[in-house]
């Protein structure tokens, strides 16, 4: 997509991938129980993410590699390489597969609102839908796909954000911390956080990268995509907040499914709909771009071709699809792979962003493309925020067996 000579694609996708129902549902719920006081954490989530999606992008851009080949270069041989694969494979690949069902069943929740129906009807056509796209084997088709899903995105949940007339000073106000003393206020604030600076985007950004620039190095044009795309997401996610925090006190709100009722009394009944297309392309998107991560970040650590048309990556992306499309016709999610899943990403995530900041430092592969002192202390406070949501993440597994 070019939007005024700037070529919008993987930051995209990394933008369709973390504004999912999961993000939806989190600042939802931020905003019905803190009001607008947790702004400041997807303020300080999006510039995380910005960090080191960007490294992410440099890496596909100038090293012509995805990250899950520069991970397989650092640790050629040996119990490390094994180490990493099985973390890749555990967090990557077991846990998307786990996540799609939740993925399928958000956007299905979405359907449900605009055309009735079941959600094991929706969930398993949103994964035909998802499986197609995939089976073309074109990355230009995928990302315009996702592109256009973040568009209609940015529409709905703005456009309802400014519909609900949120407090501005209040929601000024929420730029700043101040919510540490409510209980769980944190808690809250770093899941808003830990949805949005997750470890397979820096696998799916760095391949979706050199797949889209291929051919040429133009990391202007990657760091453009970047910083629009990744704001927009924050942006959005902001959006879903405030319109939750905007609603009145009496709406009983537990997830984003509830959220488009709610809005219906206050903004009529175009509102519940409009924002159902919002969940729906939420949903949807995720769907699509964890199975494609997963490829990405499997194959890349594996060796094997990343192209989405090799037997191995047309195994990896499917066999996530197709395992969240079962749990979906069951309508239950797989809790235990989940919770296992957690602690996998709570390992990972620390160890992926510091490899990451690492790989971003060597002149030998990214010359005078290689991280700079500013690039290095944005990047050090991104790792230190990936270590604490990976703790929290591992934490939050081990308190669920």
């Amino acid at each position: 997509m070019r939007l005024r000579g700037l070529r919008l694609g993987p930051g995209a996708v990394v933008a369709a991938a973390f504004i999912g129902p999961g993000t939806v549902t989190t600042a939802t719920v931020a905003g019905v129980r803190y009001g607008y006081s947790l702004v400041w954490a997807l303020v300080f989530s999006t510039l995380a993410a910005l960090v080191l999606q960007e490294m992410s992008a440099r890496l596909g851009v100038v090293g012509r590699l995805g990250l899950g080949e520069a991970m397989r270069r650092r640790f050629p041989t040996g119990f490390r390489r094994w180490i990493s694969a099985g973390l890749v494979v555990a967090a990557i690949l077991v846990g998307n597969a786990a996540y799609e069902t939740g993925n399928l069943l958000g956007g299905a929740l979405g359907l449900e609102e605009l055309l009735g129906g079941s959600g094991r009807i929706w969930g398993p056509a949103l994964g035909v839908i998802g499986f197609m796209l995939l089976w073309s084997g074109r990355y230009r088709y995928v990302e315009r796909v996702l592109v256009g899903l973040v568009a209609i995105m940015g529409v709905v949940f703005l456009t309802t954000a400014l519909a609900v007339a949120p407090d501005l000073s209040a929601v000024a106000a929420g730029l700043l911390p101040g919510a540490f003393d409510v209980e769980g206020a944190l808690v809250t604030a770093l899941g808003l956080v830990g949805t949005t600076v997750v470890p397979y985007n820096l696998f799916l950004h760095a391949s979706a990268a050199l797949e889209r620039w291929k051919g040429e190095v133009d990391l202007a044009a990657a760091r453009a995509d970047t910083g629009i795309s990744v704001t927009l997401g924050g942006v959005i996610s902001i959006a879903v907040l405030v319109t939750a925090a905007a609603l009145p006190a009496a709406a009983q709100v537990a997830d984003a499914g509830d959220m488009a009722l709610a809005l219906e009394p206050l903004l009529g009944r175009w509102a519940g709909a409009f924002f159902a297309c919002g969940l729906l392309a939420a949903g949807l998107s995720s769907a699509i771009t964890a199975p494609l991560a997963a490829a990405y970040a499997t194959c890349g650590i594996f060796g094997w071709p990343v192209d989405l048309k090799a037997p191995a990556a047309r195994v990896v992306w499917a066999s996530v699809l197709l395992i969240g499309v079962a749990f979906s016709l069951l309508a239950v999610r797989p809790i235990p792979v989940i919770i296992f899943a957690q602690a996998a990403n709570g390992l990972l995530l620390p160890l992926i962003a510091g490899l990451l900041l690492l790989i971003a430092n060597d002149r030998a592969l990214l010359g005078v493309w290689a991280n700079g002192r500013l690039s290095n202390l944005l990047g050090g406070a991104a790792v230190l925020v990936a270590a604490v949501l990976g703790l929290r993440s591992l934490l939050r597994a081990l308190a669920g067996l």
